[in-house]
């Protein structure tokens, strides 16, 4: 399989705290990598790192074989590719839906005000709130706000999809309307990297579980191998304590 992104000897300090340490993983076309471990294991540090977000310390991330770290790509253009979707949704307060969903494609895809409406459209269908396209963000519950994020991040048409926590800030009620549009889109090929608590979702819906733990990857495999036969006495010790809760 073609590997989309791929992470060498990835490391990040912040002041004297190294977060990331020697970190080494890729992603390939059309998989759902979930990230699971504790708060302050590095999770949304190193999701932050691969959007650019954060700059690296040191190491590489390669786009395609290209280290984006030296590579002359513009951090907006990149970032477009990989589309993000954050714990506290990040819309425009003064845009309406609709416009939350076009101004992207207009300003970085270059794409004229009918045609990045038609495509926003598409996707605000998808995820079921093609309904509230005049309305402001507070005017939504926080459950609709993640989905119209979401459709905001599709309507760039991403290469890859980084969830970072998209379920953390949501009520529990509004928690499993944004995890079915998560599941679709997953059964829809898209290659997507998803930092979650919901360890029914990384269950159920990835190809591959990655555990963080103190900056490092402790263990990485199967769904099936982390959650019933998990080799890293950590990441058993983890699960344990999520699971009984």
């Amino acid at each position: 399989m073609e590997k989309i992104i791929e992470v060498c000897h990835l490391q990040k300090f912040f002041g004297e705290n190294e977060v990331l340490k020697d970190i080494n993983f890729s992603v390939s076309k059309g998989e759902v990598v979930c990230i699971i471990g504790s708060s302050g294991s590095g999770k949304s540090t190193l999701l932050r790192c691969l959007n650019l977000l954060e700059q690296p310390t040191s190491g590489e991330i390669l786009y395609h074989g290209q280290n984006i770290l030296e590579h002359d790509m513009s951090n907006a253009v990149y970032r477009a590719k990989m589309g993000m979707v954050f714990q506290q949704f990040n819309l425009f307060n003064n845009l309406s839906v609709l416009e939350n969903c076009t101004v992207g494609q207009i300003k970085v895809l270059k794409r004229n005000l009918q045609e990045a409406k038609k495509t926003a459209m598409e996707y605000l269908e998808l995820v079921g709130m093609s309904g509230f396209i005049d309305a402001r963000p507070h005017q939504i519950s926080g459950g609709q706000k993640q989905r119209v994020a979401i459709a905001r991040a599709l309507s760039m048409e991403p290469e890859a999809l980084l969830f970072d926590e998209p379920t953390s800030a949501l009520d529990p009620e509004m928690v499993g309307e944004v995890l079915k549009v998560m599941k679709s889109l997953a059964g829809s090929g898209l290659t997507m990297l998803v930092v979650t608590h919901e360890m029914s979702f990384a269950r159920d819906v990835a190809h591959r579980v990655v555990f963080m733990d103190g900056g490092i990857i402790a263990e990485e495999d199967t769904p099936d191998v982390i959650f019933n036969n998990p080799k890293n006495e950590r990441t058993r010790i983890f699960l344990k304590r999520i699971l009984d809760n």
